[in-house]
């Protein structure tokens, strides 16, 4: 016997959730204009979200690149020979924030000199012994380059330490400030986006009030009626959430190949896949949460009829 009303009640749960779900796909063409105009509502403003998110993360990467390209040269005492000034790279690279380490001989730093000047018969007769063996050395956080020049001067056998530090300071400035105006930006949209289309679906639940009203007087509960609004709404935020995505990965691949054929070599936009796994779980989270959040917040003062 129990088991017989257990097996019932799992069919009677299994039909009215398919019920659920015939009612709620059934409501969306039902009243397809209000539906349409939710999933424009929500692509739309996860374009451009989206599109914004891309932006902070290609500049960020701009930034980190110069970033990369801000080394600190470490001069090697003169008197040291070649193989003992190999010798302190191991030193060099158990110095806090110190990334790399790439030794310069005094031949190839001769030659690097000479090689920025196009006249270079004028610095025929230079020889290697006028320069020093040196370092580049590459920092994790450009932030505080400062401190590591300070640590660099204090190991033996390294007698000058150059970096330049203004053009740090620039970097961590523009990279803090990119990052704060993206924050506040994308913010800003998420909780425009979250007004405009929770209200659509206010709109779309305010042109039922009767049919809800209707269903209330006959004596169906709260959870019967509430149940298809909300598969409904699911099923217009993933949709939407879905559409902005694909619309967003094709306008961003439709940029990247412009880039490449201008062939300008001033901008690398960043791989769609290197964002699309957080992208793609962000949108789903906001079409999951507007969709059913906005019909479940929509039903609740018509319930109360």
């Amino acid at each position: 016997m129990t088991e017989w009303m257990g097996i019932t009640t799992m069919r009677l749960n299994r039909n009215r959730f398919g019920y659920y779900i015939k009612e709620g796909v059934t409501s969306i063409f039902t009243h397809s204009l209000m539906s349409f105009a939710s999933i424009c509502i929500i692509a739309a403003f996860l374009i451009i979200m989206g599109a914004f998110i891309l932006l902070a993360i290609n500049i960020n990467e701009i930034v980190g690149d110069l970033e990369n390209e801000n080394i600190i040269l470490a001069y090697v005492d003169e008197n040291l020979s070649e193989a003992d000034a190999k010798a302190l790279r191991p030193t060099l690279l158990r110095i806090p924030n110190v990334n790399n380490a790439v030794f310069i001989t005094r031949e190839e730093a001769m030659f690097s000199f000479i090689g920025r000047y196009e006249e270079t018969e004028r610095y025929s007769d230079v020889e290697p012994d006028w320069f020093r063996h040196r370092y580049a050395v590459y920092v994790d956080d450009v932030a505080i380059i400062a401190e590591t020049q300070i640590t660099l001067r204090e190991v033996y056998g390294i007698r000058k330490v150059n970096a330049n530090l203004t053009i740090a300071k620039g970097l961590v400035s523009v990279r803090n400030i990119v990052s704060g105006v993206s924050i506040v930006i994308v913010t800003v949209l998420l909780a425009i986006s979250l007004f405009i289309m929770s209200n659509t679906i206010k709109l779309a639940t305010f042109e039922r009030r009767e049919e809800i009203a209707i269903m209330k007087m006959v004596g169906a509960t709260n959870s019967f009626i509430r149940w298809p609004f909300i598969y409904e709404g699911f099923i217009l935020g993933i949709t939407g959430s879905m559409s902005a995505f694909a619309a967003l990965w094709a306008l961003y691949r439709l940029a990247t190949s412009s880039m490449v054929e201008l062939e300008t070599g001033l901008l690398n936009l960043v791989p769609f896949t290197n964002a699309s796994l957080p992208l793609l779980v962000l949108f789903a989270t906001i079409g999951f949460g507007v969709g059913v959040g906005g019909s479940s917040m929509a039903l609740n003062r018509y319930l109360k009829v």
